[in-house]
């Protein structure tokens, strides 16, 4: 399987531009997995005009990128706005995922970040649920950019089998030390191939420092991106190499379901004074 991670810079709010640049590189590059990064479609910091960019999951923009994906025989992961299919006015802050027959699958964000200069909260509803997507290669996990920090959700989709787990994001300069510690982490406590596709260039006065990079199950870097450059990098996956990864290390077998009971009720209940 061979996957291309692109750092590119999308234009603000010009969805007709982005959906070209998507094409370009697919055009441009043989893959079999492309990933692009968080609100690659509108741009990330597009704040109110996302009501009116933001699209449902049958909308113009991916009817658009299926043509494309099937013209190629391809995956596409890549970020937007997504419009919540039953309650008007609800948006998300989406990964999609494109098969090459034309099958949609999206993760919505779970962990909105809203401090600095992010305003997440303003603008998006909360993911609800972490499930993983099967491919001819292997089972696919997404998550988005501030995800990260939490592990629970890449725990989710390794247990339920997830072989390689994709990062969409729109991460500034300030947080590129913090990410680049989380990525091996993530690996190695799932046993998990993981990408990561960054925007890079200035976006609104973020300045955002693409480095996209993968990582296989016991942390070791495969390949990097440059930073603050857009470019395109690849490399050829062998997901069999999971199998020795989790005999060597068997954190997934080891894992105790009560301890998240535990956490359940410690997190629920720690503002609680004791009796």
């Amino acid at each position: 399987m061979k996957i291309a991670l692109i750092s590119a810079r999308p234009k603000i709010a010009d969805k007709t531009s982005n959906l070209k640049t998507i094409e370009k590189y697919i055009k441009n590059t043989t893959a079999d997995f492309y990933v692009f990064g968080e609100m690659f479609l509108t741009g990330y910091p597009c704040k109110d005009e996302f009501k009116n960019l933001a699209e449902k999951i049958n909308g113009p923009s991916i009817q658009y990128l299926k043509k494309i994906v099937k013209e190629n025989n391809c995956y596409l992961v890549f970020g937007m706005p997504l419009k919540d299919d039953k309650v008007e006015g609800l948006i998300y802050n989406s990964a999609i995922l494109i098969h090459p027959d034309g099958k949609v699958n999206h993760y919505n964000k779970r962990f909105l970040i809203t401090f600095g200069p992010f305003e997440e909260k303003l603008f998006f509803d909360e993911g609800e649920e972490s499930n993983i997507f099967t491919t001819k290669f292997g089972k696919i996990g997404l998550f988005i950019c501030y995800d990260i920090f939490f592990p629970e959700i890449t725990k989710a989709l390794s247990l339920q089998g997830a072989d390689l787990l994709i990062c969409v994001s729109a991460s500034p300069s300030t947080t590129k030390k913090y990410f680049e510690m989380l990525f091996p982490a993530r690996a190695i406590e799932n046993t998990c191939y993981i990408a990561y596709a960054n925007i890079v260039g200035s976006q609104e006065g973020l300045v955002l420092w693409g480095g996209s990079q993968l990582y296989d199950p016991l942390g070791a870097l495969l390949i990097k991106a440059p930073y603050y450059k857009e470019s395109i990098i690849t490399y050829d996956l062998d997901l069999k190499n999971i199998k020795t990864a989790r005999a060597n290390r068997p954190v997934l077998r080891d894992i105790r379901p009560e301890i998240y009971q535990d956490l359940y009720n410690i997190a629920r209940f720690h503002r609680l004074e004791k009796k």
